[in-house]
């Protein structure tokens, strides 16, 4: 297993491989830990306030919408669509593939849910606003980083 070295960053971890790219990892906390294993089992979980309803990401310790702090991981559907993307064409790792698509991508169960990500398995170029995906999983040491591809059928507008 790679080291792992604190990073000021974001509260992530660096690791240290000899692989072809290495990704930046989250350090899961009592908070995030649902999220970034949830993926083990095939399930996208978010945090679920338990007295209005509301979903939100990333996890908190409190609802914004009441203030609640009964939240609890429930699994979501896993499809969602690209609300906005870039293509990146700069290696910023060595090692890194370019060029990837970064994408912001909102969940089918609440409106204005969302979560940043890849889009792969397709072109980057052939990403848009407004696809259709679903997410998969890929897993990195003992977290599994939720990416998402586009939905087998979908075609653009």
């Amino acid at each position: 297993m790679a080291a792992r070295t604190a990073s000021p960053f974001w509260s992530l971890t660096t690791v240290n491989t000899s692989s072809s790219c290495a990704r930046i990892l989250p350090a899961p906390d009592q908070l995030t830990l649902a999220f970034w294993t949830g993926g083990e089992h095939g399930r996208l979980l978010i945090q679920r306030c338990g007295s209005c309803q509301h979903c939100q990401h990333p996890p908190s310790a409190r609802c914004p919408q009441c203030g609640a702090n009964q939240l609890v991981p429930v699994t979501m559907s896993g499809l969602g669509t690209v609300a906005t993307y870039t293509v990146n064409h700069q290696a910023w790792r060595p090692g890194l593939s370019v060029p990837y698509s970064v994408a912001i991508v909102e969940l089918d169960e609440q409106p204005g849910l969302r979560l940043t990500t890849n889009i792969v398995g397709c072109d980057p170029q052939a990403v848009y606003i407004g696809q259709r995906v679903r997410v998969q999983f890929e897993q990195q040491e003992d977290v599994w980083i939720p990416l998402f591809t586009p939905e087998k059928g979908a075609s653009r507008p």
